[in-house]
């Protein structure tokens, strides 16, 4: 076993323990939690790693990393999720990869996702990113819609072909009244799922936690947790 698998395959199973133990926490099954590795910075070779020992979804939050990523691991069966701030432009090279994308949050990106999703004859599942520390109709720093602007992204989304509304995510926030507040940032998300789901059964996906509160997200009801860091370890700066 080389260094760098021994030390993936011994901070995967810390990360495993963590979530087993929230969920056990919690009362939830395990299997009601889906660990999405975030490998951005980090190699394909990292990738592979992680495939091989049981990894099957990841995330990135930059295109120009992750499409040369995702393209030397195509013939791995992942699930590829795209949590960044996403341009316009970049829409058309991320729906060639992506299988979902976490971070919708404006309707001209609805349309731009349709029309590159259509092009490329796939269906690609979205998750609307919602800003907790946004003022009504204002979007955070971090991206995201305010909770109020929810609805009239699921209706845009559902009405797009070839998108599918998968859920609801969020970053826990650094100002407002949930700063530091993760708990009740990711309940709060919970109660906007559960209107979201009223209507939307199939919207169940919620998006929520990170290496440093993924229990928190656990107990508060998330389906999946993006974990980079704990998994990967702190990647030396550039320069």
């Amino acid at each position: 076993m080389t260094d760098r698998k021994a030390q993936l395959t011994a901070n995967l199973a810390q990360v495993e323990e963590r979530i087993a133990s929230a969920c056990a926490a919690a009362g939830r099954g395990r299997e009601e939690v889906t660990l999405v590795v975030v490998t951005k910075t980090y190699p394909a070779s990292d990738v592979r790693i992680l495939y091989e020992l049981g990894v099957r979804h990841v995330a990135e939050n930059r295109d120009q990393d992750a499409a040369p990523k995702a393209t030397a691991c195509a013939d791995l069966s992942l699930t590829w999720h795209f949590v960044g701030q996403l341009q316009t432009n970049k829409v058309r090279s991320v729906t060639s990869y992506a299988d979902i994308v976490q971070s919708v949050d404006r309707v001209k990106l609805v349309t731009a996702l349709s029309a590159a999703a259509e092009r490329g004859q796939r269906e690609l599942g979205c998750l609307i990113q919602v800003a907790l520390d946004a003022e009504s109709g204002e979007r955070g720093e971090r991206g995201g819609v305010a909770p109020d602007g929810v609805e009239e992204l699921a209706a845009a989304i559902d009405a797009a072909p070839g998108l599918r509304l998968g859920g609801l995510m969020t970053v826990a926030p650094l100002a407002g009244e949930y700063a530091g507040r993760q708990r009740a940032a990711f309940e709060r998300l919970m109660e906007i799922s559960s209107r979201l789901r009223a209507g939307r059964p199939a919207a169940n996906m919620v998006s929520a936690g990170m290496s440093g509160d993924l229990e928190d997200a656990v107990a508060a009801g998330a389906t999946h947790v993006r974990v980079g860091t704990a998994v990967l370890g702190v990647r030396p700066r550039l320069g």
